[in-house]
């Protein structure tokens, strides 16, 4: 800005307050103008563009402490008399240039960092106006094409359209039907990105985000990309050891080692038979639980009692009071 200009205009009377006014009363009266002739709420209107331009020039030399301390010392010693350019004028008559050029940096205007003194708004008054920034620096006051706004949805699909992927229908108030794909290994809760499907805007319309809810399954249970099933033996199979055959999500069987001596609640892996996406397969954690049966035939109990009998001198409660101690 010209330092002729800060002799010409009234910085304290364009935001309405007084000249010995404070920082508070400065910045309050700067959001209520601001916020009032700001451009997106005026489009067209060159009456209030021109007021926005000019508070924002006021605000941003009466905001700065040094600024405002030159700015007053330029129109004291001004008087509202009409300064040649620096270089010219009456014999002997320095220019306004020339009497004051040491107050500013570069010649007039802001310091380097600071905001444009063209109409720019300053960052602490983003907020008043969507964070939409500043217009200094000659940039027009109309803001470019905006996109649509996003939309939400929701939709729930069974556990096994999440591990294989599947495409759901979602049907708008005025029948359209939006196909949305569901990629294969999706986790509940995660979102699905349908683009070009939300609110229209000139730029192009916005996305619509569609929440999955997964339904639980009564056999596997998800674990990251793990899949965590139980599976049941007898009593045999884990004191002797064993090979068994447990489903997978695939639709096939695979055969799992049991090592003998293997207790119930422990914990087996099966690579590669887990969740299978784009970035990643996990596991199948298959958990033995020992069955027990209910009733036993005559054989069946002479063979337990047998086995009682032979296995008298264990005791697996042996630890048991140790580990109870607090």
């Amino acid at each position: 800005m010209a330092s002729q200009d800060w002799v010409d205009k009234d910085f304290y009377k364009i935001l309405g307050v007084a000249k010995d006014a404070s920082d508070a009363d400065i910045k309050k009266a700067y959001r209520k103008l601001a916020r009032q002739h700001h451009p997106d709420t005026n489009a067209g209107n060159v009456a209030s563009e021109k007021k926005f331009k000019d508070i924002s020039e006021a605000y941003s030399v009466l905001s700065d402490p040094d600024e405002r301390q030159q700015y007053d010392a330029i129109r004291a010693m001004g008087g509202g008399a009409r300064f040649a350019p620096g270089g010219g004028g009456a014999a002997g008559g320095a220019g306004f240039e020339d009497l004051f050029g040491d107050l500013f940096t570069g010649g007039g205007g802001r310091h380097s960092g600071g905001y444009s003194t063209s109409g720019g708004i300053p960052p602490e008054f983003a907020d008043l106006f969507g964070g939409a920034g500043g217009f200094g620096g000659g940039q027009s006051f109309q803001r470019g094409p905006q996109k649509g706004a996003d939309r939400t949805a929701s939709t729930s699909i069974s556990f096994a359209g999440s591990i294989r992927g599947t495409t759901i229908g979602l049907r708008e108030p005025d029948g359209e039907v939006i196909d949305v794909r569901i990629p294969a290994g999706i986790k509940d809760g995660q979102k699905v990105r349908v683009r070009g499907k939300g609110q229209y805007g000139p730029a192009g319309n916005g996305d619509l985000m569609v929440t999955v809810s997964v339904k639980p399954h009564d056999f596997y249970v998800r674990d990251g990309d793990n899949l965590r099933i139980h599976v049941p033996v007898t009593f045999p199979e884990a004191a002797l050891g064993a090979d068994i055959e447990v489903p997978t999500i695939d639709g096939d069987k695979v055969r799992v080692r049991v090592p003998a001596g293997t207790p119930s609640g422990r914990t087996l892996r099966v690579k590669g038979r887990g969740v299978k996406h784009a970035k990643a397969t996990g596991d199948l954690l298959v958990t033995i639980d020992v069955a027990v049966p209910r009733k036993l035939n005559k054989d069946a109990e002479e063979a337990v009692k047998a086995f009682a009998t032979a296995t008298a001198g264990e005791d697996v409660r042996a630890e048991l009071a140790a580990k109870a101690r607090l």
